[in-house]
């Protein structure tokens, strides 16, 4: 979600779902339904739990909040992945990929808009994870290690 910390975009909507009254499943269909959204600048769990619980009290429509999150969420991402030099197709997965607003704003946001979203996205990290520790191939790991430290002719 960010290069300032480890904090997870799934662990971060789900706090922000809660002190909105939304549950995790909601918050993204809430988001879309909103026509736009309201700047929340902190990213920080804790902060922004604070700046939500502070809109809501001030009144501010939990949509517009939810759709301002999701807006900083995608922000900071596209960002990232503008400075890595991401081209499309891109391909959104984990767990935030069910999330609708998040989808749909990545897919706004993109150059091309090209995204493609796998069904099950949250189980593509670990389907990766147990091709490579089942090593369904068996392949030599220290013929491969070999060969890519081998400078190219």
């Amino acid at each position: 979600m960010n290069d300032k910390c480890a904090a997870g975009t799934g662990r971060f909507l789900e706090v922000m779902a809660a002190g909105l009254g939304y549950g995790l499943d909601q918050i993204g269909e809430a988001a879309l339904g909103a026509g736009s959204g309201i700047k929340v600048s902190a990213m920080c769990t804790v902060f922004a739990e604070s700046e939500v619980t502070t809109l809501v009290h001030r009144g501010e429509d939990r949509a517009r909040i939810a759709l301002g999150l999701h807006e900083a969420i995608v922000s900071r991402t596209l960002s990232m992945l503008m400075r890595v030099g991401a081209r499309g197709p891109l391909v959104f997965a984990g767990g935030g990929a069910r999330n609708p607003a998040l989808v749909e704003l990545v897919r706004r946001g993109f150059p091309g808009g090209h995204v493609r979203v796998p069904s099950d996205p949250q189980l593509v990290g670990a389907l990766g994870a147990a091709l490579l520790g089942g090593d369904p191939q068996g392949v030599d790991r220290k013929r491969v290690a070999r060969r890519r430290a081998r400078p190219s002719a």
